[in-house]
């Protein structure tokens, strides 16, 4: 090691202000050092988007309330410009963002934190009130003829209102029935089950729920359907294959008549959805942020919104992978192609989990060796050549694609978090050291570069780092000083110990 005062006063002071700013935000925030304690809460954003017709703008949402497994901690609209009230009616709670003149693309946003229910069980919904005479459904032919079969064979197989929902569900999800992929073609299977209950004289309505997944962007509601049954609805997603209820990870967020966003002096509205999971302590931190006490508040990720919030949560595991490669390469003496190829190898497995990624990647790149040695034989310029290269990745992302999807495995997600661009250039750099050094030398790099990976993905998949990455910022100063120590090591690698070890047993 090179002694170099100043160098590692440097280090040391990197370490002490990183320790000191986590221990202050764990005291003074509350935010806990480990997450095993944690009680998960879920921060939900609705973005509203439409483009205003430059008159008066009334944009109506409507609000979860009391949905089953989960209750409302806060709530909150950010929406410039505009006034938002939130109105309880008969039939449920809306928000509403009013505006005397809007003209052009206009954006609200509504955010939601929930935390499970009692016991994390699911609980009866608030909306529980009588429906009305169910709906009058007509059909043309030859639907309606469809239809009455499809009823009348359910009747059959059913003796109560519960048992004739489980047989329409079934009936409408059999490959082999032809009245319902008939009446398929113009409705989906939810509305389609709804409308056949009404037709039988049992209340039924859609339902609209979101699928709970950590760190997803621009989600879109999913339809339920709900059945007034014995004086009470009863939620029924066509997941469970007819069982009443619904998926541990649905928050049903729409249970009312009327639709889910109306949009009056605008057109193209349209609402997605953003999510995350957090924790108790976490929303303790959020909730302190404004006091003026509290100035750690104010550097704090929970402020952004939550889209930006779920990507950063990723991309701050990067310096951590980093730390992994710089490691395995200075210390160790594992050879691999490039510095940063495994760093976001190792990302991408965290979104795919580890086989799929390693099957995508092994498959898509050994394609694209042999692509790039017919390439070779064109003699095209190196830009040319590059630019070919990521024409035939595209192609061969859509092709694996489409044969995972025919085998049943689902490839599609794994392969398109690859950059097509990195990918590309890596089958290049390995095509030509293949054609300068052979083959082994490709096997060396690729064989390191997938095991630093593999190495950096178990540091980053753990619970305990992807909590302290994201609640304590200030760890990565601790990770830089860590890197730069390894930068200063100019010792034996270890594999050139185990490789002149033969020397020393002579010795």
């Amino acid at each position: 090691m090179r002694q170099q005062p100043l160098f590692f006063l440097a280090v040391s002071v990197l370490i002490i202000i990183g320790v000191s700013m986590m221990w202050l935000r764990h005291d003074r925030l509350g935010i806990p050092l480990l997450p095993a304690n944690d009680t998960p809460v879920w921060l939900v954003e609705a973005r509203i988007d439409f483009v205003a017709l430059g008159d008066e703008t009334l944009a109506s949402l409507s609000l979860p309330n009391d949905p089953p497994g989960y209750r409302i901690i806060s709530e909150q609209a950010a929406s410039p410009g505009y006034g938002f009230s939130r109105i309880i009616e008969s039939t449920g709670r809306r928000g509403e963002w009013s505006k005397r003149e809007a003209t052009g693309p206009q954006t609200l946003y509504y955010k939601v934190q929930f935390a499970p229910g009692k016991n994390g069980t699911p609980r009866p919904s608030g909306n529980t009130e009588a429906p009305s005479d169910p709906q009058r459904i007509i059909w043309e032919e030859p639907q309606a003829t469809a239809a009455a079969d499809l009823l009348e064979t359910a009747r059959r197989r059913s003796s109560t209102p519960a048992s004739l929902t489980r047989e329409l569900i079934k009936a409408v999800q059999s490959p082999n029935d032809q009245n319902a992929a008939l009446l398929l073609d113009q409705h989906s299977p939810q509305q389609l089950v709804v409308r056949l209950l009404n037709q039988s004289g049992v209340p039924a309505r859609l339902a609209m729920g979101l699928k709970l997944e950590d760190a997803r962007r621009n989600q879109s509601l999913q339809p339920l359907v709900d059945v007034y049954i014995e004086d009470s609805w009863h939620l029924y997603d066509l997941e469970r294959g007819g069982q009443q209820g619904i998926t541990p990870n649905t928050l049903v967020w729409h249970r009312t008549s009327g639709p889910v966003l109306d949009v009056m002096g605008g057109q193209n509205s349209q609402v997605r959805f953003s999510m995350m999971r957090q924790s108790i302590p976490a929303l303790d931190l959020a909730q302190s942020q404004t006091s003026a006490d509290q100035p750690l508040g104010y550097i704090s990720l929970y402020q952004l919104p939550i889209e930006e919030q779920g990507m950063l949560k990723l991309l701050l595991l990067l310096p951590l992978g980093a730390l992994v490669v710089a490691f395995m390469r200075i210390v160790i003496g594992i050879r691999t192609s490039g510095t940063f190829m495994p760093v976001l190898i190792a990302l991408a497995f965290i979104q795919t989990t580890l086989l799929p990624g390693l099957t995508a990647f092994l498959t898509i790149v050994g394609l694209g060796l042999l692509l790039r040695g017919y390439l070779s034989r064109l003699n095209l310029l190196l830009v040319a050549r590059i630019a070919a290269m990521i024409v035939l990745v595209v192609l061969l992302t859509g092709l694996l694609s489409v044969f995972g999807h025919e085998m049943g495995i689902n490839l599609g997600m794994t392969i398109t978090f690859f950059p097509m661009i990195i990918i590309a250039w890596t089958i290049e750099r390995m095509s030509v050291i293949w054609e300068e050094q052979g083959a082994r030398e490709v096997a060396i790099q690729g064989g390191g570069s997938l095991l630093v990976a593999i190495a950096a993905y178990g540091l980053m998949q753990l619970a305990t780092v992807r909590h302290l990455t994201f609640n304590f910022p200030e760890v990565h100063l601790i990770i830089l000083a860590l890197i730069l120590l390894v930068g200063q090591y100019t010792g034996y690698k270890l594999s050139e110990l185990y490789r002149f070890r033969s020397m020393v047993e002579k010795d």
